[in-house]
């Protein structure tokens, strides 16, 4: 059977398009033709288009008409805007994690410490809106590359959930590590928030999409969340914190942990942690407490193979997992981190959902919930961890 060809522009040519780029190389339901690529740094840009041996286009409209999906691989602060442009042509737009967001007034001297998260909460809502209104009014779909939804250990647990009928009373989940490879990351400006929204966005996803899948399962309709208890602390911005170069505490106005509390429509609890404060690599897990059954969803690390190196140097062109501090001594090597996290599958899934029009797991409706839930977390340690309504949006 002849496969279908989509062909592809990246909106970004940074650390997010690389690895959409990746991706796409194990796509097998359709055939990506990759056209191109618009940045508005031109040396990024002309490298990342070069080495690829794709067009380098002079604006995104040029872009946009010249493919039929366009990946948004930009600062959150653009996802708005581009995708509603892509969708404004009809075509299709693969939104990079986070969906949307509050990045305040515009203005460069703006203090992600300082605003009220009312304001930002309603901002937040109204972008919501925006992306919801141009995906309906549109031919053209979003798809929002979460790709912790698209975690093998994830996808089992949705099929246990689906076979069983299981009742989810109790999801805890984290992400942590030592901070992010984006120097945009750490100004609210640039990225909608910190820990809450940087990191904590992957395990609330999760959390919210298997509720979804219960709720679809069992009564014909997701589950959504109904409210949040958050806190939020800057503690690598502390006076007295003590750096020893470990941990990056280049954050000039946003929390580097949060910790949040879920309350569904049907009473049942998450419990979600976040942080820029975890030696050693990453830290990915989700554990399921059901009415039949417990799972721990243990994306990174894993113990799918676990390597002893006695000189670091050794391993110095061996890639072993990522953020850690060390090679030496024993570690848990991925054999293939990316399938692990779930790049490759989310992007079958999303290729063969433009070319078969079957609908995606991570979908408009799930971005959508997740960030009205982190926002309406904001409101809530501004408060002190005050229990606060999510609105849903749908």
């Amino acid at each position: 059977m002849k496969k279908k060809v989509i062909r592809v522009g990246f909106a970004g040519s940074g650390f997010a398009a690389k690895f959409h780029y990746e991706g796409l190389q194990g796509v097998r339901s359709a055939q990506p033709e990759i056209i191109g690529a618009y940045s508005k740094t031109p040396e990024n840009l002309e490298k990342f288009t070069r080495s690829r041996e794709i067009t380098a286009f002079k604006s995104l409209e040029e872009m946009i008409e010249s493919v039929d999906v366009v990946h948004v691989c930009t600062p959150p602060v653009t996802h708005e805007p581009i995708a509603i442009e892509v969708l404004k042509k009809q075509k299709h737009v693969i939104i990079e994690k986070p969906f949307t967001g509050y990045f305040g007034n515009g203005k460069e001297d703006f203090n992600g410490d300082s605003f009220p998260r009312e304001e930002g909460l309603s901002k937040a809502l109204e972008s919501i809106r925006k992306l919801l209104e141009a995906e309906k009014a549109s031919k053209g779909t979003i798809l929002y590359a979460e790709n912790w939804i698209y975690a093998p250990a994830v996808q089992k647990e949705r099929e246990i959930i689906e076979k069983t009928g299981a009742q989810i009373l109790w999801i805890q989940a984290q992400q942590g590590h030592s901070g992010s490879h984006s120097q945009d990351y750490g100004k609210w400006r640039l990225s909608g928030g910190g820990s809450l929204m940087g990191k904590g966005s992957h395990p609330l996803s999760a959390a919210i999409y298997l509720k979804h899948t219960e709720g679809r399962v069992r009564f014909g309709k997701p589950i959504h969340p109904k409210t949040i208890s958050a806190r939020t602390h800057a503690l690598t911005r502390m006076p007295n914190f003590e750096n020893q170069g470990h941990l990056r505490d280049s954050y000039t106005d946003i929390e580097d942990y949060a910790i949040i509390h879920i309350v569904f429509e049907d009473g049942t609890i998450a419990d979600i942690t976040a942080s820029e404060l975890v030696h050693g690599g990453v830290k990915n897990r989700v554990e399921v407490h059901a009415n039949n059954h417990r799972s721990i969803c243990n994306i990174t690390p894993n113990d799918a193979m676990q390597t002893y190196n006695p000189v670091d140097e050794n391993f110095s062109d061996i890639y072993v997992v990522e953020k850690t501090g060390t090679k030496e001594g024993w570690s848990n090597i991925s054999p293939d981190e990316g399938w692990f996290n779930g790049y490759q599958h989310e992007m079958e899934a999303f290729y063969r959902s433009m070319a078969e029009g079957i609908p995606v797991e991570s979908n408009s409706s799930l971005g959508a919930d997740v960030i009205a839930t982190i926002y309406a977390g904001y409101v809530s340690a501004e408060k002190g961890g005050i229990e606060t309504p999510i609105t849903i949006l749908e």
